[in-house]
């Protein structure tokens, strides 16, 4: 069961809960309820008809994505403060929560969302074996035991679970549920093993999974240092991506023959090597581009570097507005992680002050005392993220139905 096997407790704890599982079970239909009724308050309103508008695209929004869209905007998007629309529903209620359902729903944020193949059923609980975590999962449903009738044997369903209460090693569904006929393995192998590479934190619960794609990374992040002789190297974006698909190339061409041993993905499933070192279009017409393989976050490029580097190597330059709005760009984008600025400041730590002086038009600004409050304050959901390693590691069923022929 994927609950926490260090906490030796967690039996005793769950004896010591005030409610019956059932009843818990129960109440978190009505509580969830309030809560969406709450995430859907006026005075959230801009923020989530924002994820609505990024979830619908230029088409129209079906039910199930506005469903989960809503789901996570309740459970895991960060305000403006830095806390959760359920962390403040749970301050607010009037009555106040019982200390059993204060724990219920701070439980929630904890989301396994993931692709699941039925495992069994068995007395209205429902256990999914998530492909990407290679984990199962006992589910039930606040909804009644009907709402999972529909689920049979070797069935696949996409959806997103919360535990039913920290202590116990049940799992509600958590906004809607979809479906797919047991003969889409397959497909849905494929799609699931595109979640794993676009988001490796979602191994994070199977530490033996998490464990082996630290030990990837450290693996390739060597041979790439061995290869460009530095962990950050800035080049033409011509030339990076060449480079990048050669170094993806060679070490595909490594791991190959184990790859049908280890649960690896086989490569009529997995990018290809031109395909994991193609920069973004836009890269190509930039000054330059800087990669950085960092030991935590792993492989990253990074846009017209080189001019960056310039500048702090010669703050000069920070008179010229063209340099200073590049880099004012890099603080204020909240998609580029404090790992460039900070490798920036490392290779010039003599022209640091002088540079974000100039930026912040503030002359007594010290990086030293004053530069992780700056990237903290400017950077905050990086630094409420988990770490998670960029590779991903496939389990044995997920790699069996990559293998299987349509």
């Amino acid at each position: 069961m994927p609950h926490d096997d260090d906490t030796p407790d967690g039996a005793a704890a769950a004896e010591a809960l005030s409610m019956p599982v059932t009843e818990l079970v129960a109440r978190s239909g009505e509580l969830k309820s309030e809560l969406v009724e709450f995430a859907q308050h006026s005075r959230f309103g801009r923020q989530l008809a924002a994820r609505l508008r990024a979830a619908g695209g230029s088409g129209l929004l079906d039910e199930g994505i506005a469903v989960r869209t809503v789901d996570h905007f309740a459970l895991q998007h960060r305000l403006h403060d830095g806390t959760t629309v359920v962390e403040r529903f749970i301050a607010q209620r009037r009555p106040p929560l019982t200390a059993d359902e204060r724990a219920m729903l701070l439980g929630w944020r904890d989301v396994v969302e993931g692709l699941f193949e039925v495992h069994r059923a068995d007395e209205g609980t429902v256990v999914f074996h998530n492909l990407i975590d290679d984990l199962h999962y006992p589910v039930c449903s606040n909804m009644g035991s009907e709402a999972l009738a529909v689920l049979e044997q070797g069935m696949f369903t996409y959806g997103r679970i919360v535990p039913v209460h920290p202590v116990i090693g049940h799992w509600l569904v958590s906004g809607y549920l979809s479906p797919y006929p047991q003969s889409s393995g397959p497909d849905v192998a494929r799609a699931a093993l595109r979640m794993a590479t676009a988001d490796p934190g979602l191994l994070r619960r199977n530490r033996d999974l998490v464990r082996r794609a630290w030990q990837m990374q450290a693996e390739d992040r060597a041979v790439f240092i061995d290869r460009f002789g530095s962990d950050l190297v800035i080049l033409p974006p011509a030339t990076a991506q060449e480079q990048l698909a050669e170094h993806h190339r060679r070490r595909l061409e490594e791991a190959m023959p184990s790859a049908e041993t280890d649960g690896g993905p086989t490569t009529n499933s997995a990018p290809d090597a031109e395909e994991m070192g193609r920069l973004p279009g836009y890269y190509m017409d930039a000054d330059s581009v800087g990669l950085i393989y960092d030991e935590i976050e792993g492989l990253n490029y990074y846009l017209d570097f080189g001019r960056l580097d310039t500048l702090f190597a010669n703050p000069a330059l920070a008179g010229d507005h063209t340099y200073i709005t590049l880099l004012r760009n890099y603080l204020s984008d909240d998609t580029v992680s404090p790992l460039p600025l900070r490798r920036l400041v490392q290779r010039h730590p003599d022209g640091a002050d002088a540079v974000f002086r100039a930026l912040l038009r503030k002359p007594g600004f010290s990086w030293t005392r004053d530069g992780e409050d700056l990237l903290r304050s400017r950077k905050k959901s990086f630094f409420q993220q988990d770490k998670a390693p960029s590779f991903s590691v496939v389990g044995e069923r997920l790699a069996e139905l990559l293998r299987t022929p349509d």
